[in-house]
């Protein structure tokens, strides 16, 4: 059993760019955040290094835990475009507000996008599109609750934690890959033909 209180974390790297590193935060049952690398070593968010002197070992990294081990392998699924919704268990601290955004998000088909206005809409709060802007910024768990299929009405892409480059590639990700026309793909050969 895994002391209450306690925060446990691991690092997935090696995604593709521009990535770089995710920290992966749990409470030992559930997935609790998700902190983009703000640069080498630094992450956007709490952290180990922001304990105090009080409680030093409230962090602690845990790279064979189930539910991080969990994550790292379907956020790797997600990336190799093998996954498209995800099992893991989460607990996610926020507002009632937040959390109907939140839920709300999880609705946004694969490879769609709603603006904040549809959003706002969807949760029976026409008027709210800046309160949904604001909670969808503090969404705990980005790529798994999909904040960046949320996009401006004008169908620009608008701001996310992690920064509009790797929201542009999440976005491109989703999308179905181009597919070849007959013309466009050579005839294929299982046996070629020996050549007289």
């Amino acid at each position: 059993m895994r002391p209450t209180g306690q925060t446990y974390y691991t690092f997935l790297s090696e995604l593709p760019v521009p990535f770089g590193e995710l920290r992966l935060v749990s409470d030992g049952a559930a997935l609790t955040a998700i902190d983009f690398a703000q640069e080498a070593g630094t992450f956007h968010g709490p952290g180990p290094a922001a304990c105090s002197e009080r409680e030093p070992a409230r962090w602690q990294r845990a790279d064979d835990l189930p539910v991080l081990k969990q994550t790292a392998a379907e956020l790797r699924e997600y990336f190799a475009g093998v996954r498209t919704d995800f099992t893991v268990p989460l607990s996610l601290a926020g507002t009632a507000f937040q959390q109907s955004v939140w839920a709300e998000l999880c609705h946004i088909p694969y490879g769609a996008t709603w603006s904040y206005v549809e959003l706002a809409r969807r949760i029976g709060s026409p008027q709210a599109s800046r309160a949904v802007g604001a909670a969808n910024g503090r969404n705990p768990v980005p790529i798994i609750v999909p904040c960046h299929r949320v996009i401006g009405a004008s169908g620009q892409l608008t701001g996310y934690g992690g920064g509009l480059p790797r929201k542009k590639f999440l976005l491109e990700l989703e999308q179905p890959a181009p597919r070849r026309t007959a013309r466009s793909a050579p005839p294929l050969e299982l046996w070629p033909q020996a050549r007289g």
